[in-house]
């Protein structure tokens, strides 16, 4: 396994409500049923919870750390309830730390829920999305925002739906290669400083800085705004990692690959990433050479690998092999062109 220099950005240890509000509003749809007097109040991590025992009485184990979600299922117990045993239960909820409060399916809130909300200064949002929903889009944001990251020098190129990071020393050209690759139709994510995102555990989106996203920097010519110069076809935003070349000069005293057998990985971020060490030498076409990498890829994801099945192909006729020279040909009859 090949090891890759990269440098961890700090992950956030927490955001504030004020943060989640003002950059989920309305991807959530959320309308604030309190005032904003809690909106400094910070969140930990990225996991939801039901207070659903909470609201029964059952408060040992319960995550008040987290954003609390009201279903249908909490607010259907509560409405159950008469109005001194709700109060009861929603002024024990309240005792807590609790950073948010969100009622999902357009529930309505009872008033004391408001009264108690503001006098705790917990902030109380209403969506029309249902729990489900909104727990997979809160979920999402929040693990976009504590997920692991880190940066790495290189240049990030969509080649046929696959994403590859060229990497090397500073001037063997992996601008350039990304911009060859661009003028054939392959799309640029980032190219320079590239900010790797954990998604899942074996998942990583990688994406450009806010400056420099989309420009290049060609030695002897200066920035180049690929989007600009080649289109919005040319660019997209963020993708997925698949594929790490590190590009360097011929060394006679290296060893490279040959059959493509040994496939080699490198980590990034606890990630296990196919690594592809490519040497350069005057005449060599880097370019279709990456986009043969990626076909190469791709047959793999689709079960077919080039190098096993050769291997294959030779081991069946060192096993079958008749008396003679195996390396003799077959010519098609009366094929003489």
């Amino acid at each position: 396994m090949i090891k890759i220099n990269q440098r961890a950005i700090s992950r956030k240890e927490w955001i504030d409500v004020r943060f989640l509000a003002e950059n989920s509003k309305d991807k959530f749809k959320l309308t604030l049923l309190s005032d904003n007097s809690g909106f400094d109040r910070k969140i930990y991590e990225q996991n939801l919870h039901r207070p659903g025992l909470a609201l029964a009485g059952f408060v040992d184990l319960f995550s008040f750390s987290r954003i609390q979600i009201f279903g249908n299922t909490e607010m259907q117990y509560l409405s159950q309830l008469n109005s001194e045993k709700r109060i009861d239960a929603l002024t024990r909820f309240f005792q807590f730390d609790i950073p948010c409060i969100i009622l999902t399916d357009g529930n309505t809130p009872f008033p004391e829920m408001i009264y108690l909300a503001n006098q705790s200064h917990i902030p109380l949002f209403s969506s029309p999305h249902s729990t489900t929903k909104l727990s997979y889009l809160i979920s999402d944001f929040l693990d976009d925002q504590f997920a692991p990251r880190a940066s790495l020098h290189g240049s990030f190129v969509d080649v046929y739906g696959v994403g590859m990071l060229f990497m090397g020393k500073s001037g063997i050209g992996k601008s350039e290669v990304a911009l060859d690759l661009i003028e054939r139709g392959h799309r640029l994510v980032a190219d320079d400083v590239i900010i790797l995102t954990k998604k899942g555990e074996g998942i990583l989106m990688g994406t450009g800085t806010e400056i420099a996203r989309h420009y290049m920097e060609i030695r002897g010519l200066g920035l180049l705004n690929v989007a600009k110069i080649f289109g919005i076809r040319a660019i997209r935003y963020q993708k997925r990692l698949e594929v790490v070349v590190e590009l360097e000069h011929w060394d006679s005293t290296e060893e490279y690959t040959r059959t493509g057998l040994d496939e080699q990985t490198c980590n990034i971020l606890d990630v296990d990433i196919p690594y592809i060490k490519l040497p350069i030498i005057p005449g060599k076409n880097i370019t279709v050479i990456a986009e043969v990498i990626c076909l190469n890829y791709l047959l793999k994801l689709f079960g077919y690998n080039s190098a096993q099945v050769f291997q294959d192909r030779l081991n069946n006729v060192l096993l079958n092999k008749k008396s003679g020279d195996i390396r003799g040909v077959d010519y098609f009859e009366h094929d003489f062109e």
